[in-house]
Protein backbone atom coordinates (compact mmCIF):
# COMPACT_ATOMS: atom_id res chain seq x y z
CA UNK A 1 0.00 0.00 0.00
CA UNK A 2 1.48 3.29 -0.69
CA UNK A 3 1.06 6.74 1.23
CA UNK A 4 -0.71 9.67 -0.68
CA UNK A 5 -0.19 12.47 1.43
CA UNK A 6 -1.57 15.40 -0.59
CA UNK A 7 -4.79 15.74 0.72
CA UNK A 8 -3.74 15.56 4.37
CA UNK A 9 -1.26 18.27 3.48
CA UNK A 10 -4.10 20.55 1.74
CA UNK A 11 -6.49 19.64 5.42
CA UNK A 12 -4.28 19.98 8.16
CA UNK A 13 -1.08 22.19 7.43
CA UNK A 14 -0.68 24.34 10.76
CA UNK A 15 0.21 27.58 10.83
CA UNK A 16 3.49 29.02 9.14
CA UNK A 17 7.00 28.72 10.83
CA UNK A 18 6.32 26.57 13.42
CA UNK A 19 9.42 24.98 15.57
CA UNK A 20 7.10 22.63 17.24
CA UNK A 21 5.55 21.18 14.39
CA UNK A 22 8.54 20.68 12.38
CA UNK A 23 10.56 18.72 15.11
CA UNK A 24 7.65 15.97 15.73
CA UNK A 25 7.44 16.16 11.81
CA UNK A 26 11.18 15.67 11.43
CA UNK A 27 11.42 13.34 14.24
CA UNK A 28 8.28 10.91 13.14
CA UNK A 29 9.89 10.78 8.93
CA UNK A 30 13.16 10.08 10.73
CA UNK A 31 11.94 6.73 12.83
CA UNK A 32 9.63 5.89 9.15
CA UNK A 33 13.17 5.80 7.60
CA UNK A 34 14.47 3.18 9.68
CA UNK A 35 14.71 -0.62 7.74
CA UNK A 36 12.92 -3.32 9.50
CA UNK A 37 14.14 -4.07 13.00
CA UNK A 38 12.44 -7.49 14.53
CA UNK A 39 13.71 -6.78 18.16
CA UNK A 40 12.72 -2.88 17.55
CA UNK A 41 9.75 -2.89 15.54
CA UNK A 42 7.77 0.62 14.45
CA UNK A 43 4.27 0.30 15.60
CA UNK A 44 1.91 2.79 14.91
CA UNK A 45 -1.14 3.29 16.98
CA UNK A 46 -4.68 4.77 16.76
CA UNK A 47 -7.98 4.94 17.78
CA UNK A 48 -11.57 5.46 16.56
CA UNK A 49 -15.17 5.79 18.24
CA UNK A 50 -17.13 4.14 16.28
CA UNK A 51 -21.27 4.29 15.99
CA UNK A 52 -22.96 0.70 16.28
CA UNK A 53 -26.43 1.55 13.92
CA UNK A 54 -29.10 -0.82 14.30
CA UNK A 55 -31.78 -2.08 11.99
CA UNK A 56 -34.70 0.01 12.81
CA UNK A 57 -36.81 -2.73 10.71
CA UNK A 58 -35.79 -5.92 9.42
CA UNK A 59 -33.80 -5.51 6.40
CA UNK A 60 -34.83 -7.80 3.20
CA UNK A 61 -31.90 -10.65 2.20
CA UNK A 62 -30.06 -10.74 -0.85
CA UNK A 63 -31.63 -13.00 -3.91
CA UNK A 64 -30.66 -13.67 -7.26
CA UNK A 65 -32.02 -10.12 -8.25
CA UNK A 66 -31.35 -7.68 -5.23
CA UNK A 67 -28.59 -7.27 -3.12
CA UNK A 68 -29.95 -6.56 0.42
CA UNK A 69 -31.86 -3.91 1.04
CA UNK A 70 -32.41 -2.32 4.28
CA UNK A 71 -34.48 0.79 5.79
CA UNK A 72 -32.76 4.02 5.58
CA UNK A 73 -33.67 4.44 8.74
CA UNK A 74 -31.95 2.90 11.74
CA UNK A 75 -31.26 2.64 15.35
CA UNK A 76 -27.85 4.01 17.44
CA UNK A 77 -26.57 1.62 19.51
CA UNK A 78 -24.04 3.79 21.09
CA UNK A 79 -20.46 4.70 20.46
CA UNK A 80 -17.50 1.81 21.03
CA UNK A 81 -13.52 2.26 21.15
CA UNK A 82 -11.72 0.45 18.28
CA UNK A 83 -7.73 0.66 18.94
CA UNK A 84 -5.61 -0.10 16.06
CA UNK A 85 -2.10 -1.17 16.10
CA UNK A 86 0.10 -1.43 12.42
CA UNK A 87 3.10 -2.68 12.42
CA UNK A 88 3.75 -0.81 8.45
CA UNK A 89 6.82 -2.67 7.68
CA UNK A 90 6.00 -6.01 8.63
CA UNK A 91 2.63 -6.19 7.47
CA UNK A 92 1.24 -6.65 10.87
CA UNK A 93 -2.05 -4.86 12.52
CA UNK A 94 -3.76 -5.83 15.91
CA UNK A 95 -7.12 -4.81 16.14
CA UNK A 96 -9.56 -4.79 19.31
CA UNK A 97 -12.89 -3.13 20.18
CA UNK A 98 -13.60 -2.26 23.64
CA UNK A 99 -16.60 -0.63 26.08
CA UNK A 100 -14.83 2.83 25.78
CA UNK A 101 -11.64 3.97 25.22
CA UNK A 102 -10.52 5.22 28.17
CA UNK A 103 -6.82 5.85 29.77
CA UNK A 104 -6.94 2.58 31.70
CA UNK A 105 -8.42 0.87 28.57
CA UNK A 106 -5.58 2.12 26.16
CA UNK A 107 -3.30 0.79 29.21
CA UNK A 108 -4.48 -2.75 28.90
CA UNK A 109 -3.87 -2.40 25.07
CA UNK A 110 -0.51 -1.44 25.64
CA UNK A 111 0.02 -4.37 27.58
CA UNK A 112 -1.48 -7.14 25.24
CA UNK A 113 0.66 -5.31 22.72
CA UNK A 114 4.09 -5.83 24.97
CA UNK A 115 3.22 -9.25 26.39
CA UNK A 116 0.69 -10.74 23.60
CA UNK A 117 1.74 -9.22 20.06
CA UNK A 118 5.34 -8.59 20.37
CA UNK A 119 6.64 -10.37 23.97
CA UNK A 120 10.19 -11.22 22.36
CA UNK A 121 10.94 -7.61 21.21
CA UNK A 122 13.49 -5.80 23.05
CA UNK A 123 11.76 -2.33 22.29
CA UNK A 124 8.23 -1.53 20.76
CA UNK A 125 8.92 2.36 18.81
CA UNK A 126 5.40 3.32 18.78
CA UNK A 127 4.32 6.43 17.05
CA UNK A 128 1.07 8.22 17.92
CA UNK A 129 -0.40 11.30 18.08
CA UNK A 130 -1.30 13.50 21.57
CA UNK A 131 -4.66 12.80 22.28
CA UNK A 132 -4.67 12.91 25.97
CA UNK A 133 -5.07 9.40 26.74
CA UNK A 134 -1.69 8.86 25.23
CA UNK A 135 0.50 9.21 28.34
CA UNK A 136 2.54 7.00 30.08
CA UNK A 137 0.83 8.09 33.04
CA UNK A 138 -1.91 5.99 32.37
CA UNK A 139 -0.04 2.60 32.82
CA UNK A 140 0.20 4.16 36.31
CA UNK A 141 -3.21 4.39 36.60
CA UNK A 142 -4.01 0.56 35.48
CA UNK A 143 -1.11 -1.08 37.28
CA UNK A 144 1.34 -1.34 39.87
CA UNK A 145 4.10 0.62 39.63
CA UNK A 146 6.62 -2.25 39.20
CA UNK A 147 4.99 -3.29 36.23
CA UNK A 148 4.09 0.20 34.79
CA UNK A 149 7.42 0.85 34.60
CA UNK A 150 8.86 -2.46 33.48
CA UNK A 151 5.97 -1.72 30.28
CA UNK A 152 7.15 2.09 29.83
CA UNK A 153 10.66 0.58 29.77
CA UNK A 154 10.05 -1.53 26.32
CA UNK A 155 8.45 1.77 24.89
CA UNK A 156 10.07 4.04 22.79
CA UNK A 157 7.48 6.71 21.90
CA UNK A 158 7.10 9.34 19.38
CA UNK A 159 4.43 12.00 18.98
CA UNK A 160 2.62 13.12 15.99
CA UNK A 161 2.61 17.12 16.02
CA UNK A 162 -0.58 18.95 16.39
CA UNK A 163 -2.49 19.39 13.32
CA UNK A 164 -0.54 16.45 11.80
CA UNK A 165 -2.26 13.20 12.27
CA UNK A 166 -1.46 12.46 8.67
CA UNK A 167 1.97 11.46 9.71
CA UNK A 168 0.32 8.40 11.62
CA UNK A 169 0.36 5.41 9.07
CA UNK A 170 -2.21 3.74 12.03
CA UNK A 171 -4.93 6.33 10.25
CA UNK A 172 -4.13 4.73 6.70
CA UNK A 173 -5.35 1.28 8.13
CA UNK A 174 -8.36 2.66 10.40
CA UNK A 175 -9.60 4.26 6.78
CA UNK A 176 -8.77 0.89 5.13
CA UNK A 177 -10.52 -0.61 8.19
CA UNK A 178 -14.43 1.47 7.80
CA UNK A 179 -14.37 1.48 4.49
CA UNK A 180 -13.40 -2.66 3.86
CA UNK A 181 -15.31 -3.77 7.28
CA UNK A 182 -17.17 -1.24 8.79
CA UNK A 183 -19.37 -0.21 6.00
CA UNK A 184 -22.32 -2.29 6.94
CA UNK A 185 -24.76 -2.14 10.31
CA UNK A 186 -22.91 -3.53 13.38
CA UNK A 187 -25.37 -2.86 16.13
CA UNK A 188 -23.30 -4.92 19.00
CA UNK A 189 -19.95 -5.18 20.63
CA UNK A 190 -19.73 -8.93 20.03
CA UNK A 191 -20.78 -8.51 16.36
CA UNK A 192 -18.09 -5.63 16.12
CA UNK A 193 -15.48 -7.96 17.56
CA UNK A 194 -16.08 -10.97 14.71
CA UNK A 195 -15.93 -8.32 11.63
CA UNK A 196 -12.57 -6.75 12.88
CA UNK A 197 -11.13 -10.13 13.94
CA UNK A 198 -12.03 -11.41 10.19
CA UNK A 199 -10.52 -8.45 9.08
CA UNK A 200 -7.42 -8.12 10.80
CA UNK A 201 -7.00 -12.04 9.87
CA UNK A 202 -7.16 -11.78 6.51
CA UNK A 203 -5.18 -8.47 6.01
CA UNK A 204 -2.44 -10.31 8.61
CA UNK A 205 -2.46 -13.47 5.87
CA UNK A 206 -1.88 -11.47 3.45
CA UNK A 207 0.88 -9.22 4.98
CA UNK A 208 -0.51 -5.66 3.53
CA UNK A 209 2.23 -3.42 3.97
CA UNK A 210 2.50 0.10 3.65
CA UNK A 211 5.07 2.05 1.54
CA UNK A 212 5.76 5.13 2.78
CA UNK A 213 7.14 7.38 0.20
CA UNK A 214 7.58 10.98 2.13
CA UNK A 215 10.70 12.01 3.74
CA UNK A 216 12.61 14.80 5.81
CA UNK A 217 14.09 15.88 2.00
CA UNK A 218 10.46 16.15 0.69
CA UNK A 219 9.40 18.25 3.52
CA UNK A 220 12.09 20.95 3.59
CA UNK A 221 10.95 21.17 -0.13
CA UNK A 222 7.49 20.66 0.37
CA UNK A 223 6.47 22.05 3.04
CA UNK A 224 9.42 24.59 3.42
CA UNK A 225 6.87 27.25 4.94
CA UNK A 226 6.47 25.47 8.05
CA UNK A 227 10.37 25.89 8.75
CA UNK A 228 11.37 28.76 10.59
CA UNK A 229 13.43 31.51 8.97
CA UNK A 230 17.01 31.76 9.94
Amino acid sequence: MYHRHSRWLEECIPPKQNAGFVSRMEDVLAVYQRPYNEAYPVVCMDEKPPQLPGDHRPGQPMTKRHNRREDSEYVRCGTRGIFMFNEPLGGKRYVSAREHRTKKDRAFEIKSLLTRQYPYAEKIVLVMDNLNTHTIASLYEAFRAEEALGMAQRLEVHFTPKHGSWLNMAEIELSALTSQCLNRRIDTLAKLRKEIRAWQQDRNRNKKTIKWQFTTADARIQLHSLYPVI
